[in-house]
């Protein structure tokens, strides 16, 4: 059911040359997304413009993850199309323990020409998270594992997430929260946010860059460091934040987002994506490349999301 819903929606996407579909499910509860442009970024620019080195195009995976209105921990995915490896990084952050691709999307030219991709970086990061993968065949109610891991794995984690109960959303308690960490964490990138949950309890949300769920520096040092292009299997701190908050089942409040410097330009994408149009920034001139920069200033020029100091 949740795959026919992805399937049904696929070719409403605006992207050109690649449409692509999920539907996130978690017992009855259905979240389903195309590939697509935030509505935001959509009335300000023309849809083959460039942020640095991202497009402005949200993946329908991760656009599942930051829609859902429920917990995403233990949740199930089911895509159109084999997922690219910042996909994995996020379906890993976000908790999903199944992946379930359509058998015709290993079909697409598409993916012929980035299969090395997905065998090389998709499927090691999903491996190393314990998510089992399995082809779909809809007309044939038939299922092909790909990877099955079994329920007693925990992958390894060198930087968890930090949650603290907030008592109240104001600037006083952030503030408080972001001196707190800067301090334990001196020297490190680390984003922080607050967010809340159903009940309207409040959290403070800490995250630092960070290895792909189940990677260690002491065991993984050499694959960690060495990139496939633009790929890594690494996570940047904002995006971290953006993909914790659904697995909580929590949600970012806002105007209540940090960062220690300029996120990359993906992690900008992702955080409008997510609806979030303000964020503080510790160091305005530090980022991890130049296209983090140029990013900030077109978005800060139209306005789209808002870079501030404290």
């Amino acid at each position: 059911m949740a795959m026919q819903k992805a399937v049904d929606i696929v070719l409403s996407s605006e992207h050109p040359t690649s449409k692509v579909a999920a539907c996130l499910f978690k017992d009855d509860q259905y979240v389903c997304h195309i590939n697509q442009w935030p509505q935001v970024i959509k009335d300000h620019y023309p849809l083959d413009q460039k942020f640095g080195n991202s497009s402005g195009t949200i993946h329908a995976e991760t656009a599942c993850i930051v829609d859902a209105y429920f917990a995403t921990a233990g949740a199930s995915l089911a895509i159109t199309d084999p997922f690219c490896p910042n996909c994995a990084k996020n379906i890993a952050e976000a908790g999903i323990k199944t992946i379930y691709v359509d058998h015709k999307g290993f079909q697409k030219d598409f993916f012929v020409r980035r299969e090395h991709e997905f065998k090389n970086m998709s499927m090691r990061i999903i491996e190393k998270a314990g998510i089992s993968v399995y082809e779909i065949w809809r007309k044939e109610e038939r299922l092909v594992p790909i990877l099955e891991v079994g329920d007693d794995y925990v992958p390894a984690q060198d930087n968890p997430i930090e949650i603290d109960k907030i008592v109240e959303a104001n600037s006083q308690s952030f503030d408080k929260l972001i001196h707190q960490k800067s301090q334990k964490f001196a020297g490190r990138k680390i984003a922080i946010c607050l967010a809340k949950d159903e009940d309207d309890r409040i959290f403070g949300i800490t995250a630092r860059s960070h290895a792909a769920m189940g990677y260690q520096i002491s065991e993984d040092k050499e694959q960690l460091f060495n990139t496939d292009g633009k790929y890594s299997f690494k996570l940047e701190p904002t995006n971290r934040l953006v993909m914790n908050a659904p697995r909580l089942g929590l949600k970012i409040i806002e105007g209540y987002v940090y960062c220690s410097q300029v996120p990359t330009a993906r992690e900008q994408v992702n955080m409008i994506g997510a609806g979030i149009s303000k964020i503080y920034i510790g160091d305005m001139k530090r980022a991890r490349d130049d296209s983090a920069l140029e990013a900030m200033q077109m978005f800060s020029t139209s306005s789209v999301l808002q870079f501030m100091t404290l």
